[in-house]
């Protein structure tokens, strides 16, 4: 029975210690992973470089196009319209006829004034032939110093009497030059109000058309009051630009300031700008809402873009990648424009700052770059 015993336990111990060979790999496995170092976690983020660049100080406002010169065309005759000579809404040109009115009664008018002058200046030869034989003949004594003195001065008063003619008859011929409506200036007309038969007078309220002009124009907008005395040094060094654009539309008109409101508004805080534009292609027309930019001047700075920048209880901060790792640097944001941030301290220029992937990060945190997400 003990032999029997001692086999039994001899066995079991051959069995348990083969099974131990067997899973020698996983068991000291396990234990020299338990005892080698933890390699620390790196993240994949998203990097830019801070860049040193020129910036523009521009402030954005919404503006309003308005000509700059208008006129409304009206009639300063009682008469007819005969003829119209242009297309509605078509571009006219300085000097271009627009509207031509009946000069019937002004040229009949001025016939009569010129047959007046002919009779006149007649008479007026016929009083200097008296004059010089009344000279003569008092030098022969044969007549008497008042014929003399009475032929001069029917020649004085036919003198005076012809310049009142020729006056009306300049008057005449001023007259019939406003039958002939001209365009003042180069620039897009509205549409006709009066056409051919229409009877016209200078007392009428609507006009005969609008002449707006369209290169150049002006754009009027409002800025804050605490941009002034920038702007005003800017123009006197001709810097301040601004530029408007459509909105919808990518290309915009650039050009300068031209006039700064003298009084800020009480109650807003704000003063008008007006900037003029070339506006050669008729981008900008009168009446429209232009989204526009003034440029105030340009400054040397360090830009990130914006989504770098991170906040916090203490401010701004990024993320400053150096050998691998992270480190949270305190930075002071100047102005952001068009996704970018101006860093006035903290950042010198040159450095990877994380643009993605920052939840995960904390000082010390080991990164490596990843691709950026499509659409980015």
């Amino acid at each position: 029975m003990k032999t029997r015993n001692w086999i039994l336990i001899i066995g079991a111990l051959g069995i348990a210690a083969g099974a131990a060979y067997i899973t020698r790999s996983s068991w000291m496995g396990n234990n020299a992973s338990a005892q080698a170092p933890q390699r620390p976690r790196t993240v994949a983020v998203e990097m830019a470089k801070a860049e040193r660049r020129p910036v523009p100080v521009d402030v954005d406002a919404i503006g309003m196009v308005t000509p700059i010169s208008s006129v409304a065309l009206k009639s300063r005759l009682e008469t007819t319209i005969v003829a119209v000579h242009f297309e509605d809404g078509a571009k006219v040109n300085e000097g271009d006829l627009l509207f031509t009115l009946d000069a019937r009664q002004i040229d009949a008018q001025i016939e009569q004034a010129e047959g007046t002058l002919a009779k006149d200046q007649a008479q007026l030869e016929g009083a200097l032939r008296d004059l010089r034989r009344y000279t003569d003949l008092v030098g022969k004594g044969a007549t008497t110093q008042v014929n003399v003195d009475n032929a001069k001065t029917q020649s004085d008063t036919l003198n005076a009497t012809i310049k009142a003619d020729q006056a009306v008859l300049e008057n005449y011929k001023v007259q019939k030059s406003y039958t002939l409506i001209r365009a003042p200036f180069t620039g897009r007309i509205s549409v006709a109000n009066v056409k051919i038969g229409n009877f016209v007078r200078p007392a009428d309220l609507q006009p005969l058309a609008v002449i707006n002009q369209m290169a150049p124009v002006y754009v009027t907008f409002p800025v804050p009051q605490r941009v002034l005395v920038d702007l005003r040094e800017s123009m006197a060094k001709g810097g301040a630009k601004v530029s408007a654009t459509i909105p919808g539309r990518q290309s915009s008109e650039v050009g300068k300031v031209a006039m700064v409101e003298n009084t800020v508004d009480a109650t807003t805080g704000m003063l008008t700008v007006r900037g003029v534009m070339d506006n050669n292609n008729e981008t900008l027309w009168p009446g429209t809402l232009v989204a526009t930019k003034l440029t105030i001047r340009t400054e040397d700075a360090v830009v990130v873009p914006t989504v770098a920048v991170q906040r916090s209880q203490n401010g701004n901060f990024v993320f400053v990648v150096k050998d691998g790792a992270v480190k949270q640097t305190p930075v002071k944001v100047d102005r952001t424009f068009q996704g970018y941030s101006s860093i006035s301290e903290g950042l010198s220029g040159g450095e990877s700052v994380v643009t993605d992937g920052q939840l995960l990060l904390s000082d010390g945190t080991r990164v490596e770059p990843r691709a950026k997400k499509a659409g980015a």
